[in-house]
């Protein structure tokens, strides 16, 4: 499968690093050029115990790569991950998603054939909905679904919480959305880790 990781901070940089070990295509993409730059280097930006050495082997292996530019990334990915940032606003301390929509106003610019466009980062029921009305209103031709994938990452055991899940939850009730994810996720399956799908804002069906 083609990945497209927008975002190389925690999550998204541990995110991408592990679909390309599971033997998926990977490209993460960042407008912090200084940072992409230092990721060419071999430089990780966090810290996280293995995860320079799985960069490291994934992008010897040409399966992880590094780029300030999304537009290639998302026209060729059949999956796209949001994991951007979601910084806690000042004043309310709610999320800020800012980030999260600029993200989807963009890559509805470059959506080329069926493409599942997946919020990872951290946000409140609904945001999928906001996600899917950003990209259908700016690119009203685009072949996509919107579905949800939180993240269960702790700092420190982040790799392994990703590769030995207690559960993998998906919201979205598309078949063909289903289908990507379910491969995407297959090498986990495996491991007999459950791979649960709901409707991306509401329970369990």
């Amino acid at each position: 499968m083609r990945i497209a990781m927008i975002g190389t901070g925690y999550v998204g940089l541990v995110s991408g690093a592990c679909f390309a070990d599971f033997g998926h295509d990977v490209i993460c993409v960042d407008k912090n050029e200084r940072k992409i730059a230092a990721l060419h280097r071999g430089e990780i930006p966090i810290y996280e115990p293995g995860l320079d050495e799985l960069v490291a082997t994934n992008v010897k292996a040409k399966r992880l790569e590094f780029t300030t530019d999304l537009s290639k990334p998302v026209a060729d990915a059949d999956a796209v991950f949001i994991a951007v940032g979601t910084p806690s606003r000042r004043g309310d301390g709610h999320a800020d998603l800012s980030y999260v929509y600029a993200a989807a106003k963009e890559i509805a610019q470059s959506l080329s054939g069926f493409t599942v466009v997946v919020t990872k980062s951290t946000v409140p029921v609904g945001t999928g909905d906001e996600v899917e009305r950003i990209i259908r209103e700016t690119n009203p031709k685009a072949e996509m679904v919107v579905a949800s994938n939180p993240e269960f990452l702790r700092e420190g055991a982040a790799i392994r919480d990703f590769k030995f899940p207690d559960r993998i939850v998906v919201g979205t009730s598309d078949e063909r959305g289903r289908k990507v994810m379910s491969d995407i996720y297959r090498p986990l399956s495996l491991n007999q880790a459950p791979l649960m799908f709901t409707e991306r804002g509401s329970g369990p069906r």
